[in-house]
Order: C-alpha cells, then sequence, then structure tokens
C-alpha cells in the first residue's frame, strides 16, 4: 500500500531548512533519503566528507558546490552529483536556493563528517 509521506522538519543552523520527506529521520529507513531544503542567501555549511552519494537539484536560485577540485555552481533546472568519500562544502549566493537531496544510503548527520 502506498505510503503519504509527510516532511520532517530537521534543525540546522544559518537560517537553512531541511524537510526530510523519506529517510531516517522520517520514515526510519536507511538504504536512501529525500529532503526539500531552502537556504537563505550567502548560507554555508561546513565541509564533509560523507559516506553516501548525493544528488542536489537547484528548484530556485544557486547552489555552490566546492570540492578537491575546485567548485561547481548549479542553477535552477539543474542537478550535480557528488560522491561518498569526496571532500565537499555547499553554499548560497545572493539570492538564497531552493533544491532537493536525494542521498543514497540515506544521510545522517554522523555519516556526513562534517569539519568541525
Amino acid at each position: 500500500m502506498p505510503l503519504r509521506l509527510d516532511p520532517v522538519r530537521i534543525p540546522v543552523p544559518g537560517g537553512k531548512v531541511i524537510e526530510e520527506l523519506a529517510g531516517k529521520a522520517s520514515t526510519q529507513h536507511g538504504n536512501y533519503s529525500v529532503a526539500h531544503m531552502v537556504a537563505p542567501a550567502g548560507w554555508q555549511e561546513p565541509g564533509q566528507r560523507p559516506d553516501f552519494d548525493e544528488v542536489t537539484y537547484v528548484i530556485a536560485g544557486e547552489v555552490r558546490v566546492e570540492h578537491d577540485g575546485g567548485s561547481e555552481t548549479v542553477a535552477a533546472g539543474e542537478a550535480i552529483l557528488t560522491r561518498s568519500g569526496e571532500w565537499v562544502r555547499y553554499s548560497t549566493g545572493d539570492q538564497g536556493a531552493e533544491y532537493l537531496a536525494v542521498c543514497v544510503p540515506a544521510f545522517t548527520p554522523e555519516s556526513a563528517h562534517r569539519d568541525d
């Protein structure tokens, strides 16, 4: 039977809103996670070396993805794949961003291995 998904808000600093639709926090499974995110202008998170692949699809604004080889700017209507074990840092420009993130396996704060 299909299951209607109600988003679970995950608290994060810096004014970013994460609503997980599927994953550890919302549906208690770990094989993948899907989250809708809204990040304000100038937002930046710590770098990370996650234990998951992540597809980021930008709905509005731009997401900047820094990595060991440089950086990529992902605009509305574009997507990027980052791979498990690679160092990345996500941020936004002057307009902020709205985007979807799909992680395989599911995102957890522990599996992100964020820089402190």
